[in-house]
């Protein structure tokens, strides 16, 4: 009886030194496993008299008992360590301010803030939205728009293009969004009242211009389109978008192979300590291109110019970005800084309207 009371005060030590739940279940194997200390008295039992077996098994159940309930206890100690301490590391101050969701520290660029922009005030004034793809053909972005076999543009200083394919026929990165224009004519009936905003690509690297910009460009062809009409959209899309009550603008003439008359627009401005103001002032800012659509393009897009005349005008996206927001270099744009798009962009559920105002 003397072993079976030494060896019960080795186990409790044993058990009551366990450190973790896997060294008390080393101790358990120890003790009450097939090979167990315990288990291997048990196994005496048989060679036993009935009356030493008696004895001897009421003992060693016992000390099965005792040793039982202590790993049952020292594993309930345990278990409540193990998760104050898991509860400790992974402990949340509920006190700090929550962060901030991505709806509210997400920034909309710039570029996409001001085609939104634009697509609000002409949709206003009644046109809608066309489209077309970045990859052209040498048709729709030069010859239905009336630019003659030579002109500078065609050539690989100004454009991108493609290797010939097998026909010899090179395609290209559209150079402006005209070719839009030119879809839209040969796919719909007029009236048309459409503007297209877009990606544009040419040949050109500095402060005010990148290979990818973009371009809005605006079209209306109807009966009884004129002049007249385009001046006052103009005014009123200006007037809107830079957010003044009143613009003057200024009508010179120019040349572009698919207008005629042609001309060039300059806003009234006023610039004062690095800063441009529109809408007052004796200075002028040339800020777009425009004039009457050149029947010779109507009738290229198999509209006749007998019946049906237009008007088209021409910005770059960008530029009104960089006016209308201070921006001096055109580069940022395009440098993925999140430095800067956090300074310039705009919050992405404050949607521009005409009412609550575009850049609110």
């Amino acid at each position: 009886m003397s072993d079976l009371s030494k060896l019960e005060t080795e186990l409790l030590s044993s058990i009551a030194n366990a450190a973790d739940e896997a060294g008390l279940e080393e101790v358990r194997i120890g003790s009450l496993g097939k090979k167990g200390s315990v288990s291997a008295l048990l196994a005496t039992l048989g060679k036993m008299s009935p009356d030493e077996r008696k004895t001897a098994g009421a003992a060693i159940n016992a000390l099965k008992d005792v040793v039982t309930t202590a790993l049952g206890e020292r594993r309930s100690v345990l278990k409540d360590a193990s998760l104050n301490a898991r509860l400790a590391s992974e402990f949340v101050d509920v006190t700090l301010p929550v962060r901030e969701s991505g709806v509210e520290s997400g920034r909309v660029h710039p570029i996409s803030q001001v085609m939104d922009e634009l697509t609000a005030i002409f949709a206003d004034l009644g046109f809608s939205i066309a489209e077309g793809p970045d990859i052209e053909s040498d048709d729709t972005n030069f010859t239905k728009l009336n630019f003659p076999l030579g002109h500078p543009a065609r050539e690989m200083h100004d454009t991108f293009f493609f290797q010939p394919d097998e026909n010899g026929e090179r395609k290209l990165l559209r150079t402006h969004t005209s070719p839009v224009q030119v879809r839209t004519m040969m796919s719909q009936t007029p009236p048309i009242r459409v503007i297209c905003p877009g990606r544009t690509y040419r040949c050109d690297s500095d402060q005010t211009h990148t290979p990818m910009f973009h371009q809005v460009e605006g079209l209306v062809i109807d009966k009884n389109a004129n002049l007249g009409h385009l001046k006052w959209v103009l005014e009123e899309s200006c007037k809107a978008f830079f957010e003044v009550p009143h613009v003057k603008m200024r009508f010179r003439p120019s040349f572009f192979p698919f207008t005629e008359p042609s001309m060039e627009v300059d806003i009234q401005c006023s610039r004062k300590n690095g800063e441009i103001r529109f809408g007052e002032g004796d200075d002028w800012l040339e800020i777009l291109g425009c004039g009457m659509v050149h029947p010779n393009v109507l009738r290229n897009c198999g509209v006749d110019p007998d019946v049906y005349q237009g008007f088209a005008w021409g910005m770059g996206i960008d530029r009104i970005a960089m006016l209308k927001y201070g921006m001096a270099d055109l580069r940022p744009f395009f440098e993925a800084d999140v430095r800067w798009l956090n300074h310039y962009g705009f919050r992405p559920l404050d949607l521009p309207t005409l009412a609550g105002g575009l850049s609110a």
